[in-house]
């Protein structure tokens, strides 16, 4: 192999190293809201926090970034969601109506379908700047699939945690055990 062909592929390796990077810290963020969406049909107040306290600060960097004002107010409206779901929880009562409960539940779900992934994105580019022009388009497609294959397999394994998981396997980990769980075999 030739001087060059080894450079050429040590450059490539050097651009693969980000992308798995980014594809496994991505899919490890979204399995555990999809996996408790799917097991408790609900999202945690922690993981809806975790979403909109990481979207705030992505929020306000891209208000100081050093790009055009138009390339800016998309993301930044995007990064908006959660912070929107947040002020719809704070000013709507609990005598609500039943239609500004699944108003919230929309919100609420919006936030992390629509502002996970974005927000993810928004701090991968503000950690490796020039990662987004130096990934080939195939490539930022198939970290999408990726992601969003993970989401959707431990979707279906919450969905599914009585056929592999006890009541006893959610207890020992600190989390209310899932009204359809199985119990332990005696």
């Amino acid at each position: 192999m030739s001087e060059v062909e080894k450079r050429a592929r040590d450059r490539t390796a050097d651009r693969d190293v980000p992308v798995g990077v980014v594809m496994v810290g991505m899919a490890v963020v979204v399995w555990w809201p999809a996996f408790t969406l799917g097991a408790w049909e609900d999202l945690f107040f922690d993981q809806l926090l975790t979403v909109w306290a990481a979207s705030t600060a992505a929020f306000v960097f891209v208000l100081v970034e050093r790009r055009p004002v138009g390339a800016r107010l998309v993301r930044a409206f995007l990064l908006l969601l959660p912070s929107a779901w947040l002020v719809l929880m704070f000013t709507l009562n609990d005598e609500a109506a039943d239609l500004f409960e699944f108003i919230i539940d929309v919100g609420a779900i919006l936030a992390v379908l629509i502002g996970l992934p974005f927000t993810l994105w928004v701090l991968v580019r503000i950690v490796w700047p020039d990662f987004g022009g130096r990934t080939r388009v195939s490539t930022k497609w198939l970290i999408a699939l990726v992601v969003v294959g993970v989401a959707v397999a431990s979707f279906l394994l919450g969905a599914n945690q009585e056929h592999f998981l006890t009541c006893e396997d959610f207890a020992i980990s600190g989390n209310s055990p899932p009204a359809d769980c199985t119990p332990e075999p005696d």
